[in-house]
């Protein structure tokens, strides 16, 4: 169960207490225990997932294979509940649950590891080794970009790496960061489906994406990819994202037709199946329900909120204060919730996540009456080991205070002043990853 380790600390009053029960029952909601009771069932012979069935009876092997944040989860229930019905199987994951019949491989991230790369060799290997009578169940969640590098060709872990941090500090969007990935990979952009075939691939998604572009979430290992070497290149370009010259020349060996693209959409992929079975709406109708049960009128603002972090957490302040002046768009007593996922661009060294810029640039004009927090469903917000942040009109108390925010906020520097004001919400790696989800209580 998902807990809030500082709650007593920083629930302060009852509005406070709201946020926090409301962010913990979201992600409490998209725990992988709790969607696979609704999502998953074996009866007799038939499996069944997301309204659609399959029968075991045609296959000679059940195997699951994947990886994410959510994948070791994922997989210690499947097993729970199909039991022998599965025969093996390989996850990479940054928070590993044992399994019997499943190799839990623990790897980084956001940052890939050696044993990251290990274990996505492992996961295309034994997809390679699959055939027409093999259920091959995919499970794929956030994170899964960084758990399962598998660099192509020449390239090496270092330089995923390297590319993968000049990429998060260029402050690109997800769906670029992942395109890059995607062409310096040999499992991504649909290359797990492809290695697989002609086996049935079942995928099992819990997405961080906004609007759940399949290709996308974990850079769609088992989905065609839109994206060309050319477009990877143009997200360098565009960002000014400095990288190994070994990934920009294998990148241009792409764009000359050298090297073979990714499976794009032409491609035949009929044997694939994909469910999204969580995805932020999960978190969001879980967190409402608890806000009306304690006595708010509840708004979502959208499920897509995107874009620089300090800039959507203004953009929240603003809706505060229009709430509390008029009404709009919704009358206090009221939360106010969003979801989606914000970018950083890196210009300091200091210590952060986008939760927590949004938090604290939020805090800077969050008016009297106002709680905003801020988390990271996964509970780790950017490289830090907090979820994000619970904020109000007094965490920056004075003009003093809002000097010193204002220099954390230009240095990238949010965990710190967070921190010194005990304003950081803590609860430890959930299991789970399907993005960012904020609640915003108003008396």
């Amino acid at each position: 169960m998902v807990c809030v380790s500082n709650f007593d600390s920083i629930g302060r009053t009852r509005k406070h207490e709201v946020v926090l029960d409301c962010l913990v029952a979201g992600i409490e909601a998209a725990r992988p225990e709790r969607v696979l009771a609704d999502e998953l069932s074996l009866s007799g012979d038939r499996l069944g997932v997301a309204g659609s069935s399959y029968s075991l009876d045609d296959y000679r092997e059940v195997v699951l294979l994947g990886g994410g944040n959510a994948a070791g989860a994922v997989a210690a229930e499947i097993e729970a509940r199909l039991g022998d019905a599965v025969d093996d199987g390989i996850v990479v994951t940054d928070d590993p649950v044992p399994a019997d019949r499943i190799d839990v491989v623990e790897g980084s991230h956001p940052v890939p590891d050696e044993a990251a790369e290990s274990g996505a060799r492992r996961v295309l290997q034994r997809a390679l080794g699959a055939d027409d009578q093999t259920l091959v169940v995919a499970l794929v969640s956030g994170g899964g970009s960084a758990l399962l590098p598998a660099p192509a060709g020449s390239l090496t872990l270092e330089h995923v790496r390297a590319t993968t941090e000049g990429l998060i500090e260029s402050g690109a969007a997800i769906e670029e960061i992942n395109a890059v990935r995607k062409h310096c990979s040999a499992i991504k952009g649909g290359q797990l489906a492809t290695a697989a075939a002609p086996a049935t691939v079942v995928t099992l998604v819990f997405s961080d994406v906004i609007g759940n572009d399949l290709s996308t979430i974990a850079s769609g290992p088992t989905e065609p990819d839109p994206t060309t070497y050319a477009d990877a290149l143009s997200v360098l370009d565009r960002h000014d994202v400095a990288v190994p010259a070994a990934v920009r020349s294998h990148l241009k060996a792409g764009e000359s037709g050298e090297l073979d693209e990714t499976p794009g959409p032409a491609v035949d992929f009929s044997h694939v199946d994909s469910h999204v079975l969580a995805d932020a709406w999960t978190a969001i109708d879980s967190a409402r329900e608890v806000a009306v049960e304690a006595g708010y009128e509840d708004a979502v603002l959208s499920s897509r909120v995107r874009g620089e972090a300090r800039e959507q957490g203004l953009a929240h302040a603003a809706v505060a204060e229009e709430a509390l002046a008029s009404g709009n768009p919704v009358e206090p007593p009221a939360a106010v919730m969003s979801a989606g996922e914000t970018t950083v661009t890196l210009r300091g060294d200091g210590s952060g996540g986008p939760n927590q810029e949004f938090a604290l640039r939020a805090a800077l004009e969050l008016p009297e009456g106002a709680v905003l927090g801020a988390v990271d469903t996964d509970g780790r917000d950017g490289g830090t080991d907090a979820a994000g942040a619970l904020v109000d009109a007094h965490t920056v108390p004075d003009v003093e205070s809002a000097a010193t925010a204002r220099n954390a906020l230009a240095n990238n520097d949010a965990a710190t002043f967070l921190g010194r004001r005990d304003a950081l919400v803590r609860t430890g790696q959930t299991g789970t990853n399907v993005n960012d989800l904020r609640v915003m209580v108003l008396e």
